[in-house]
């Protein structure tokens, strides 16, 4: 399978969930990262009109699922967010995000993921940490 078909691949599989709601589009596959962009537009404001931190959670969250389902065998296994904890430093009203996704440790169980979201100027906005686990799939 290609990059591309990769990518479209992840891209189909959000329909009617909260990554389209979010318009959370994945955007770039490497040999150890996937990224994702998000708008920041109202949709995804607090009430005094920057990025909600639960918004960059949520994406961080997909993007980092959705890179261990890339890495591992989704034949054979689940996966689900079992921790995350973030650090937002710095707000934004407009514009795209990014999350970067890279993996700390890729076990046969858990999978630790350490995802940078950064402006389009790439500033940090949050550092997210992410813990995925692997559940076989019954036959």
């Amino acid at each position: 399978m290609t990059k591309t078909d990769i990518l479209e691949r992840c891209n189909a599989v959000t329909k009617n969930t909260l990554m389209e709601t979010l318009e959370i589009e994945y955007t770039e596959i490497g040999e150890d990262h996937l990224v994702a962009r998000m708008p920041v537009n109202s949709r995804v404001h607090q009430p005094d009109g920057v990025l909600h931190g639960g918004a960059m959670v949520a994406l961080a969250e997909s993007v980092g699922s959705a890179a261990s389902i890339v890495f591992m065998d989704s034949r054979k296994y689940s996966i689900r967010g079992i921790e995350i904890s973030a650090n937002h430093v710095r707000s934004i009203r407009e514009g795209f995000v990014y999350a970067h996704a890279k993996p700390l440790h890729i076990g046969r169980t858990t999978q630790l993921w350490d995802i940078k979201i950064t402006d389009e100027q790439e500033k940090l906005i949050s550092s997210v940490k992410l813990t995925t686990i692997a559940l076989p799939k019954q036959s």
